[in-house]
């Protein structure tokens, strides 16, 4: 395996050396540009900055500082590449859209599952783990977790509407079959750009499983093989409003293991059961010094959950939540 590395977004993944180059990205889980995948539209070219690489088309090598398109090169050493089309994660500029209501279908309780068409889906760049927000006209913007992947053709949100959340269920009411709404995306830097080389725990408070829906679906579509681990901490069983897919992903694809945890208290009070979630991922007996780690919850409970595995060993880098950005320590 070749390790290749593109620039300036600074992404690294493994290529085999009978993969093609765009190939490899796609197994890497990394959003490339392309089209005809012969050589002849262009659209998914780099520059070679570093390495040795034999163009498929004409069987030969590739200079430094030469032009390459990725579906017709095989990276013969490890390589180092320029293409400004490929963004770290958390670097794409949010953009506003106009956006189709496909479906909206209560699925529990108070929570919603909402479909969204755009007309020009191909525009559309964002990395599994970013929100969006819905802007309402004379409203602040609400922000959603997305909860499908980039390769998805529509936009899926879980909306948890009950009646106290006065704004999330004028969304709900905004959001008419067939009628059009403004999105602005993406947003956030707790995502992935690229399929990590390590294990993963993901831990999801409520309706945060949103986010870990939109990774799961990500790295099923890459090559990623590591141990993968979600966490889902909720205060009743009626809750867990998707815990049959949950389950269904756990049985069907081996790296997943499902833990789900019900809060226990007779009064439901969700300030004790956040400790609940994290002695339950302390539990899983994980490498802390070798593991990532994609919280997404209330501050209270993300905060708590850092603290605790930071000191288990964990690298503080280690440790993704968009509460960091959103909710940071004083």
């Amino acid at each position: 395996m070749y390790r290749v590395v593109f620039e300036p977004a600074g992404i690294e993944l493994l290529s085999a050396p009978e993969d093609d180059l765009l190939s490899a990205t796609a197994g890497a889980g990394v959003r490339v540009p392309a089209a005809c995948r012969n050589g002849v539209c262009e659209i998914c070219e780099a520059r070679l900055l570093a390495g040795t690489v034999l163009n498929t088309r004409n069987q030969q090598m590739i200079p430094v500082n030469g032009r390459l398109m990725l579906c017709r090169s095989l990276a013969l050493s490890d390589l180092e590449l320029e293409m400004t089309a490929i963004m770290a994660a958390g670097k794409i500029e949010p953009r506003k859209f106009q956006a189709n209501v496909v479906d909206v279908q209560p699925i529990s309780h108070d929570v919603y599952r909402v479909e969204l068409k755009l007309p020009r889906r191909r525009e559309l760049t964002f990395h599994a783990g970013q929100y969006l927000s819905v802007n309402l006209p004379d409203a602040d913007p609400c922000y959603f977790s997305i909860a499908s992947s980039p390769a998805e053709p529509n936009i899926e949100l879980h909306i948890q509407a009950s009646p106290e959340w006065v704004s999330a269920q004028k969304v709900i009411d905004a959001l008419v079959l067939g009628s059009d709404v403004t999105l602005e995306l993406p947003h956030g830097r707790a995502c992935l750009a690229v399929a990590p080389q390590r294990p993963v725990l993901l831990v999801a408070a409520g309706t945060g499983f949103a986010q870990m829906k939109s990774l799961v679906n990500y790295l099923r579509e890459t090559t990623f093989a590591h141990p993968l681990t979600l966490f889902w901490g909720v205060r009743r069983q009626e809750d867990m409003y998707l815990r049959s897919m949950a389950e269904q992903w756990a049985q069907d694809w081996s790296p997943l293991t499902f833990v789900p945890v019900v809060g226990d208290d007779e009064d439901n009070d969700w300030g004790g059961h956040h400790d609940q979630l994290v002695r339950a991922v302390l539990a899983s007996g994980a490498d802390w010094k070798n593991v990532e780690v994609h919280a997404s919850g209330s501050p209270t409970m993300v905060y708590t959950l850092m603290d605790a595995l930071i000191e288990k060993g964990l690298p503080e880098s280690a440790f993704f939540s968009d509460v960091l950005e959103y909710a940071p320590r004083g």
